[in-house]
């Protein structure tokens, strides 16, 4: 009975610390695909006012309201639900916002803030978007290092020379709380979507976000 106790308790430890070890990942379904964005633990106010929100089925049925093909993919305004083709979007949060948690870089796949111009840089409470991205030289981040005071290590210029992405101006200036780990043919496609004079796809693109941990 005792080895039966000791066993039991053994199996019970290792199972809470597994689920403690586990990562929060956001699945942004469309019709174009699911994106899979593994949340960042090292921006905890961004990432935990995410997941809130997922939670809540606040992101449902929100559109993909901003697209830029070689930039980003743009969603999260509520005001982008069940909207008139036309409206203009991209105003729209929660009523708060969040206070900078700046230190990662706007790689290709990146999931960053959306913010409106402010001197604290503080983000939307809500609005996201996801790096599309471009070409990256060495000549182009030499200039954002002069420009941004920032210094890249060589692994982050190899990483942008090779996936490409998006580091002027954005680095140093938004938040970035996540990465895409599948899905980016999604986003690529979403990103290619014909849009109007203000940037909304013409055909409405939708999403659900729910939270799963790995």
């Amino acid at each position: 009975m005792k080895k039966l106790s000791l066993l039991f308790f053994i199996v019970a430890f290792l199972m809470f610390f597994s689920c403690g070890k586990s990562s929060p990942y956001a699945l942004i379904e469309t019709d174009m695909g699911t994106i899979k964005v593994k949340l960042y633990e090292s921006t905890p106010g961004h990432t935990n006012n995410f997941i809130k929100l997922a939670k809540e089925g606040y992101y449902d049925g929100l559109l993909f309201h901003r697209v830029m093909n070689g930039f980003m993919i743009q969603g999260g305004d509520p005001d982008s639900k069940n909207a008139q083709p036309g409206a203009r979007l991209g105003t729209g949060g929660p009523g708060y916002t969040i206070p900078p948690e700046i230190g990662n870089y706007h790689f290709r796949g990146s999931l960053a803030a959306a913010r409106t111009p402010n001197p604290e840089k503080k983000s939307s409470g809500s609005q996201f978007y996801i790096v599309h991205g471009s070409p990256v030289t060495d000549a182009m981040l030499d200039g954002v290092e002069r420009k941004h005071g920032i210094k890249y290590t060589p692994a982050e210029r190899e990483l942008y020379k090779k996936e490409g992405g998006y580091p002027n101006p954005l680095d140093n200036d938004y938040t970035v709380y996540g990465e895409v780990v599948s899905g980016m043919e999604a986003v690529d496609k979403i990103a290619m979507t014909p849009t109007d004079p203000n940037n909304r796809p013409f055909e409405d693109v939708k999403m659900k976000v729910r939270i799963v941990y790995e």
